[in-house]
């Protein structure tokens, strides 16, 4: 009996380290806030007109499931732009995606696409933008329904850094990685 209550307490314990660390070190501990400071990014400025986006996927296990590039087109109109995307995929499929974003003049990010369940929001604030959404698989996927945790940080040069998790039930299942960068800048 003491044995199994040695068991039970360990588990409880590795899930409470699990939980910490995830909550104070690890990807989701991040706010918009730690990034307050240094270049300020302006989605409606680096994120506008023709982008060009290379990046991989990671699965479950950590290794690259997929590797992409992407055409973008933005276009703003004050606080509300259109952000048109178009991939094409290491195994020869393309997808197409159309954003549809207001800011706020307080940082705050409001972000529709049709694959996108309910409204993402997210914040911009110093080098750095933070957005959350539910993001519908397609049906050959499987259709699930992911918590998507995205992150993109502005480099010297103007290129974007984002990186994504995907979680279902809490377990991260996927991560990406890419870059974005205006097509005139080298």
């Amino acid at each position: 009996m003491e044995a199994i209550a040695y068991v039970l307490l360990g588990c409880a314990l590795m899930i409470v380290l699990g939980y910490l660390k995830r909550k104070y070190f690890d990807f989701d501990a991040q706010t918009a806030s730690d990034y307050a400071e240094g270049e300020q990014i302006d989605l409606r400025t680096h994120l506008n007109g023709p982008i060009v986006c290379e990046g991989v996927i990671y699965g479950p296990t950590g290794r690259v499931t997929s590797r992409f590039v992407g055409d973008f087109e933005a276009e703003w109109n004050g606080n509300t732009g259109v952000m048109k995307e178009h991939f094409r995929y290491s195994d020869g499929t393309e997808q197409h995606r159309e954003w549809r974003l207001t800011l706020g003049n307080d940082g705050r990010i409001r972000a529709l696409a049709d694959d996108v369940v309910g409204d993402g929001t997210g914040t911009q604030m110093g080098s750095a933008v933070q957005l959350n959404y539910k993001i519908r698989l397609p049906e050959d996927a499987g259709g699930h329904v992911l918590d998507t945790t995205d992150w993109m940080y502005l480099a010297p040069n103007g290129t974007i850094v984002n990186r994504s998790q995907f979680r279902k039930f809490g377990i991260k299942v996927a991560e990406l990685v890419a870059t974005m960068r205006r097509k005139d800048v080298a």
